[in-house]
């Protein structure tokens, strides 16, 4: 009799506090980075194009009028290819658009944004790729006759999309300057 009143004592306290009637959900949490202040400069280098790069990024020279801004501190770097159009801008357009799309299998949404500067003659598009694509943002400006320049984000890792956004999102302010400040040189 002892050992089941010992028993029903422990059962009796265990129920009694090991229940807690209030559940308080945990509030979301976010990566708390910190970003150096955006500081824009003239891109250096002779090119058929111009526009502004942000200071604290590397700007590695490559051949056929090509470059690559470098974010070594965010381990990303935003390629960027130049052709002259030809009678081909056709054909420009849509490799560019292959090139996006083909990030369809991974990406979760592709949201194109149109850009027009009529007074700088600088027409292109901006696509946000959501999901864990190689490349969250790609774009690409033409002045329609001469000049066309593609460009592309990539990060030094595999793509986690909901741990790279906050970078994403920071870059993508830099590519909309790029995009703001671009001028053709004849």
């Amino acid at each position: 009799m002892r050992n089941s009143f010992v028993f029903f004592l422990f059962s009796f306290f265990f129920c009694l506090f090991s229940c807690n009637p209030e559940f308080l959900p945990k509030p979301k949490a976010y990566l708390s980075l910190e970003y150096p202040e955006k500081k824009y400069q003239n891109l250096a280098l002779q090119r058929p194009y111009f526009f502004e790069v942000p200071k604290n990024t590397i700007i590695i020279d490559e051949s056929n009028n090509w470059l690559k801004i470098q974010y070594p501190n965010l381990k990303a770097s935003v390629d960027i290819t130049y052709k002259s159009v030809n009678k081909n801008l056709n054909e420009l357009l849509s490799d560019a658009e292959k090139l996006v799309f083909k990030h369809a299998v991974k990406a979760e949404q592709i949201i194109p944004k149109d850009f027009l500067n009529y007074e700088k003659r600088v027409f292109g598009s901006m696509y946000e790729i959501t999901g864990n694509a190689a490349s969250n943002l790609q774009f690409h400006l033409t002045d329609s006759t001469h000049h066309f320049i593609k460009g592309s984000l990539y990060f030094y890792a595999k793509p986690n999309y909901d741990s790279i956004l906050p970078a994403v999102d920071y870059i993508k302010k830099d590519i909309l300057k790029l995009m703001e400040t671009l001028e053709w040189k004849k």
